[in-house]
């Protein structure tokens, strides 16, 4: 069996199936089938403008994104798909507050679902600071197919890994 990093902790059975199709060259196949649609969500302007319509319709009353963009610096083998920052600043007598999201830029080449997906998940962190149950439900509530699209996501990156071609133009030296 592959070493599968993105998939620790999914149940045996699951991971020889991703194993199995991985070994077989299906596992692309299989993702393109299930998530054939992309996304035009290019900019970082294009994704303040996505991020701030799903954060105003489920989240009115969160605190205000000062910065959303796509970082170059983020990536699955440094172990970050995106962040959620809260920056608090003392000027002159005042707090201020900022807050940022900035979402991996390989997901500019991501199915609109999974782009959809860690979104979700940044803007949920306004909320719920950690992975706890109340995060997960949060997320669940924004997006219903959330933990599905958070593992058919994970394997995804394994799929992309295992790509020569396109392990060589997404991981940074």
């Amino acid at each position: 069996m592959a070493h599968l990093p993105y998939l620790n902790g999914y149940p045996a059975p699951l991971l020889a199936q991703v194993c199995t199709m991985l070994e077989q060259g299906r596992l692309g196949q299989w993702i393109a089938h299930k998530y054939p649609a992309r996304h035009d969500v290019q900019t970082d302007k294009s994704l303040y403008q996505y991020v701030s319509d799903i954060k105003q319709r489920y989240l009115k009353n969160a605190p205000a994104l000062a910065k959303i963009l796509f970082d170059n610096q983020q990536h699955p083998v440094k172990g970050t798909l995106g962040t959620n920052t809260f920056v608090a600043r003392v000027q002159g007598n005042k707090l201020k507050n900022k807050n940022e999201i900035r979402i991996a830029a390989l997901f500019r080449e991501a199915p609109a679902e999974f782009l959809r997906m860690i979104v979700v998940h940044e803007l949920a962190h306004l909320k719920e600071k950690d992975h706890n149950k109340a995060f997960y439900q949060l997320c669940v509530h924004m997006e219903p197919d959330y933990l599905q699209l958070e593992f058919d996501m994970r394997v995804w990156l394994t799929w992309r890994e295992y790509q020569p071609s396109l392990t060589a133009k997404s991981v940074p030296a």
